[in-house]
């Protein structure tokens, strides 16, 4: 039994084994420092944007990171850092994609530096509670708790580990889709910008036919990268303990 549960260890336990913490206070404050470290690296992702011209959602790699989270830190953890990025944009961090009116309006690609990430607070009249991606980014927390449960069960690995982030992904657009078409049903120069005949067309134009192709990509490298990184760092602890 003791086996099997090390067996579906979240890759991060692996890393940081639990055996070395030796009080409750030390474990609290690796878990924080990993929470806030990760919310960071989901901020950094977010920086890797595309502009479409067809839509105010731009193209990042936030949902690599999403799911690399949910999958290296388990449920709690990885919906914790994922909230963590969340609140850090609401309360004035400039951590949420570039906003494509003012960064990307001239190029169609920004890459990290220099930093035009934007925050949008909800005391905003024009704020997260508008924002046409508000949604993905409250998708994002429930999209790393569930693969960080998967995982937890031992789904982190193949072939299971495709099917996880697949789901993971999923549950971003459960969120994301119908807050882009409430934004796009109460907010006129949203509806005209985005193409579309109609609520329903413009918002799958808007926020989910131009994301798929992308969306595969990061699929194949983070289904790659989780079951990679699990097999080498079991194949060092073995080596070590020959």
């Amino acid at each position: 039994m003791e086996a099997r549960i090390n067996q579906n260890k979240v890759l991060i336990d692996q890393l940081i084994p639990i055996s070395i913490i030796h009080s409750q206070t030390m474990r609290w404050v690796v878990d924080i420092t990993i929470v806030v470290v990760f919310s960071l690296l989901v901020a950094l992702s977010a920086q890797i944007a595309f502009r479409i011209p067809t839509t105010t959602v731009p193209i990042t790699g936030q949902t690599f990171g999403v799911l690399l989270t949910g999958g290296v830190l388990g449920s709690k953890r990885g919906a914790s850092s994922l909230f963590l990025y969340m609140i850090f944009g609401m309360i004035g961090m400039p951590v949420f994609a570039p906003n494509f009116s003012k960064v990307l309006t001239d190029t169609n690609f920004h890459f990290i530096f220099p930093w035009s990430g934007h925050s949008s607070t909800i005391w905003e009249s024009s704020g997260f509670l508008t924002m046409t991606s508000g949604g993905y980014i409250i998708g994002f927390v429930l999209a790393a708790y569930v693969v960080g449960l998967l995982a937890e069960k031992g789904w982190n690995r193949k072939p299971r580990i495709s099917l996880a982030l697949l789901i993971g992904n999923l549950l971003i657009y459960v969120v994301g889709l119908p807050w882009l078409a409430y934004i796009i049903s109460t907010n006129a120069g949203v509806y005209d910008y985005i193409a579309g005949s109609n609520v329903l067309d413009k918002t799958l134009k808007g926020g989910l036919y131009p994301f798929i192709g992308g969306d595969a990509v990061k699929l194949v490298f983070a289904g790659l990268a989780l079951p990679g990184v699990d097999a080498l760092v079991r194949r060092l602890k073995f080596d070590n303990d020959s």
